[in-house]
């Protein structure tokens, strides 16, 4: 193998990962992600699930309307604790057990809902937090299995950490060098026997996308299953995607500490569609179709024969997560934000993807700018950073979807989102008299067919059960960080160019 296949996989392992297997017996498993302005109904997103087969489904938090919907549907759940929590949560055993009391024990015994794990925290070990959870992660997991234990839910309940591909690395390049990192090897042993004692699994969040972003150089076709790349060779084993090595690397290390049998789940794994030039439709259904084949199949790593779980990241779109380190980080969904279908999917025997049911929209309104303003107009460029500081112009980006708009459709798009953000309300098509609203859907079309960009109509909340809007603190780990109005006062700057051209 050459250096550069080493360095590849070096490169992969720090953040981005690998994938195996089947879900147990019962089907697809993924992750439910609540951030969004205009959230679908939890009883529809259920419905959502059950439609296409997913029998495992992960919260990044104790979401009750989510937990609700669950109830009785024989969905297994995996709920998770956000790292704001930890603190509180490794202060005392009699928090862990109110929290127990209130998120697992209440869904279960009243609402019925198949709780199997709870994640204690995301990714708290992620080198960007820089050792802000390092002291409080292991105390918050003790604390929680005791209060399982209390409740009489010790068996039925099991304890996880959802952590970076990070945490594990390989001096030699190769799988088999993998360990934990130094600085946090000695407590990583504790957790991993910690897990062993009790049951528990380890979890591991693994994102073969972002290793395509942390370098241009990246050999993009390793990043897919099927590929034409150069097999990275370990001994008797070629890896023919970073997946199974990043993967092995993990489970090497397990092995090199005493844990080869304790069980590995695959937390997160997936590929955006929108907000970057890679991230598209046709890489997303390419990597999500083979990810999905290869759960089907039952298939595990070269290391580790029996599949994991396997949880795609995401089930659908959310307009409202922080976008570090990406525009692409609204856009992770297998759906859209409606539960619309982005690209069609083998999920199994031949089954496509069924879209959500039931779902009802706003008026068929949109606002865009007025056919007699002038793109020279001063108050324009105001105008639009005011829209995208408040709505979703992720889309608009370089490379993006609707990154080919000319100067008047980039002012109409961001002046849409924002009406219908702003649920179209009177006086959100307001713009300095540079806008209008219209009954003729503006998306650009092509040949006469509708191009992948869209000028969206929102969700009617007011016509489903009452939305609750998304917390002002992250629950999801490595993408749900803080404020995204810089990134959007950067995308005008890019909007500005393309209307001074």
């Amino acid at each position: 193998m050459g250096f550069s296949y080493l360095w590849v996989l070096l490169l992969c392992i720090i953040g981005e990962g690998l994938v195996k297997g089947v879900l147990g017996v019962g089907g697809l498993a993924c992750n439910w992600g609540t951030r969004s302005t205009h959230p679908l109904p939890p009883s529809i997103v259920v419905k959502l699930l059950k439609d296409n087969g997913f029998s495992k489904v992960k919260l990044f938090e104790a979401d009750p309307g989510a937990l609700q919907a669950l109830g009785g549907t024989g969905i297994q759940v995996m709920v998770g604790i956000p790292n704001e929590l930890l603190a509180p949560l490794a202060s005392s055993v009699t928090v862990a057990e109110n929290w127990v009391s209130k998120n697992v024990s209440s869904y279960i015994s009243k609402n019925g809902v198949d709780i199997r794990y709870v994640a204690v925290g995301n990714e708290p070990f992620l080198k960007t937090y820089k050792d802000t959870f390092l002291q409080t992660t292991f105390p918050a997991l003790q604390n929680i299995q005791a209060a399982l234990i209390k409740a009489g839910l010790g068996r039925q309940v099991k304890v996880t950490i959802p952590l970076n591909a990070d945490v594990y690395q390989t001096d030699s390049g190769l799988p088999s060098g993998g360990n934990f990192r130094s600085d946090i090897h000695t407590l990583m042993m504790s957790i991993l026997k910690f897990l062993s004692d009790n049951g528990g699994a380890l979890t591991i969040n693994i994102y073969p996308f972002l290793s395509l972003q942390a370098d241009p150089d990246f050999p993009k076709e390793y990043a897919f299953f099927n590929n034409t790349s150069k097999p990275v060779v370990d001994g008797s084993i070629s890896y023919t995607n970073v997946l199974d090595a990043n993967f092995d690397t993990c489970i090497a290390a397990l092995e090199k500490n005493g844990f080869s049998s304790l069980p590995v789940i695959v937390g997160e794994v997936g590929w955006p569609t929108d907000g970057d030039p890679n991230a598209n439709i046709e890489d997303a259904r390419r990597f999500n179709q083979g990810l999905v084949s290869r759960i089907v199949a039952g298939q595990g790593s070269p290391k580790r024969s029996t599949p994991p779980d396997i949880y795609i990241f995401g089930l659908i779109d959310e307009d409202a997560k922080s976008v570090q380190p990406g525009n692409f980080e609204r856009h992770w969904g297998v759906f859209n934000f409606d539960g619309s279908i982005k690209y069609s999917l083998d999920i199994g025997r031949g089954k496509a993807l069924v879209p959500a049911k039931g779902v009802h929209y706003l008026a068929r309104k949109w606002c865009i700018m007025a056919p007699d303003a002038s793109p020279s107009d001063p108050n324009l460029v105001q105008s639009i950073n005011y829209a995208c500081s408040y709505a979703d112009c992720t889309s608009l980006g370089y490379g993006s979807s609707c990154g080919m708009l000319d100067a008047r459709s980039n002012a109409s798009y961001a002046f849409n989102m924002y009406y219908q953000t702003m649920d179209q309300r009177k006086g959100a098509c307001e713009f300095s008299n540079l806008s209008v609203t219209t009954t003729t859907d503006p998306s650009p079309t092509q040949n006469g067919q509708n191009r992948t960009c869209r000028f969206e109509i929102m969700i009617d909340v007011g016509k489903h059960e009452k939305p609750r809007r998304p917390p002002s603190s992250p629950a999801a780990g490595l993408r749900e960080h803080n404020s995204h109005k810089v990134v959007m006062v950067l995308l005008v700057l890019v909007l500005v160019s393309t209307l001074m051209i």
